[in-house]
């Protein structure tokens, strides 16, 4: 699984990269605060949302740590879509959130 660290990602978005990011922490965890543009599915939702990605896209997948994002970039890679595991998680992230 390909991994990117939060820095990087951070870097992509001041970049005006076009980047798809997935956010699979809980409703409470995403009130607090999540990365401009993520899209939020929490972890338990991915496998019956995953239709509604385009596999022509790679998606970057956020949690608090980065377990979480683990497990869902896994199961969406084992259903041939591109994924990005963030390492640390929003722990780690020091950019903006909304």
């Amino acid at each position: 699984m390909k991994q990117i660290n939060p820095n990087e990602v951070e870097y992509l978005l001041k970049d005006k990269s076009a980047i798809h990011i997935i956010d699979v922490r809980e409703t409470e965890e995403v009130n607090a605060g999540k990365i401009p543009t993520a899209m939020h599915i929490p972890l338990g939702l991915v496998e019956f949302k995953m239709q509604d990605l385009d596999k022509s896209k790679e998606y970057i997948i956020v949690c608090r740590s980065g377990g979480r994002s683990s497990k869902a970039a896994t199961l969406l890679e084992d259903h041939g879509y591109k994924v990005v595991n963030m390492t640390g998680g929003m722990l780690e992230w020091n950019g903006p959130t909304e």
